[in-house]
């Protein structure tokens, strides 16, 4: 089984980083983690419009065609 498969355990990084402190950042700090989520952000938005795009392939190709 693939590691991509498997379900994912509670408690994953976006979980532990939403938890996280944010006292000992400066602002330069914050502006680059700002930058990287957002980084983040638009990557998974990509990958889930990817997928979707799949699955509305994958649903036209096997729809059940009535006459």
């Amino acid at each position: 089984m693939d590691d991509d498969d498997r379900p994912r355990p509670r408690g994953d990084s976006a979980s532990r980083l939403a938890g996280e402190s944010l006292d000992s950042y400066s602002q330069d700090e914050l502006v680059a983690r700002i930058e990287l989520l957002e980084a983040e952000i638009a990557r998974v938005t990509a990958h889930k419009a990817k997928t979707a795009a799949h699955m509305a392939a994958a649903d036209a190709l096997f729809r059940l065609k009535t006459p």
